[in-house]
């Protein structure tokens, strides 16, 4: 099958798989959600790209001697969604999280993490705010991520959710005054006003 290099190509109600997926090659960068299409918003803008490096930053100096790895977007997530995949036909979700820190070997090959990341981090910007705060986070924790922030530049605010008993729960939301206190590396602690200043 010849790579499709026009999203205009492609049927936007269609359900795809990840094999599909890997033959697309678009200037646009694209999501896969339950398998169904979602373009990722354009370049992400001056303050988003700021807080991410910031985060980045701060999760490195944690990670660096660790088993844990931590990556950056673009970098492919593919998580295999239960509730739609059939025997004849598997399903996937293929998300780019800003951040995410994989702790198992066993899901990183040369394409991304073919699993559930243990931690993932996700900047909200205008485009995208409703995309990571309803489907994302069911995804989520529907693949079993263990620790999710949602991070609204905006507001100077962090979300803390933790998976408990197969559901993400969060904590109160984190302010300036806050440290961000991680439920699963209990360790990884920093200010929040150094994020957002």
């Amino acid at each position: 099958m010849p790579a499709i290099t026009d999203i205009s190509q492609l049927d936007m109600d269609k359900t795809y798989s990840y094999a599909d997926y890997l033959t697309w090659k678009f200037q646009d960068r694209l999501e896969l959600l339950k398998g169904k299409i979602f373009k990722m918003s354009p370049a992400p803008g001056r303050t988003h790209q700021t807080i991410v490096g910031r985060f980045h930053i701060e999760l490195a100096k944690y990670f660096a001697k660790g088993k844990c790895q931590l990556y950056l977007s673009p970098f492919d997530v593919r998580m295999l969604n239960r509730k739609k995949s059939t025997p004849d036909k598997e399903v996937y979700t293929v998300v780019q999280p800003d951040l995410c820190v994989v702790c198992s070997e066993d899901k990183l090959d040369e394409r991304g993490c073919n699993g559930a990341p243990d931690l993932v981090i996700e900047i909200l910007s205008p485009g995208n705010s409703k995309k990571e705060l309803g489907i994302k986070f069911d995804l989520y924790e529907e693949a079993g991520v263990l620790e999710y922030w949602i991070v609204e530049p905006a507001e100077k605010t962090v979300f803390v959710y933790s998976l408990v008993n197969g559901k993400l729960s969060g904590q109160r939301p984190l302010t300036e005054d806050d440290l961000i206190k991680s439920p699963l590396f209990p360790q990884l602690d920093f200010s929040i006003a150094e994020i957002f200043e």
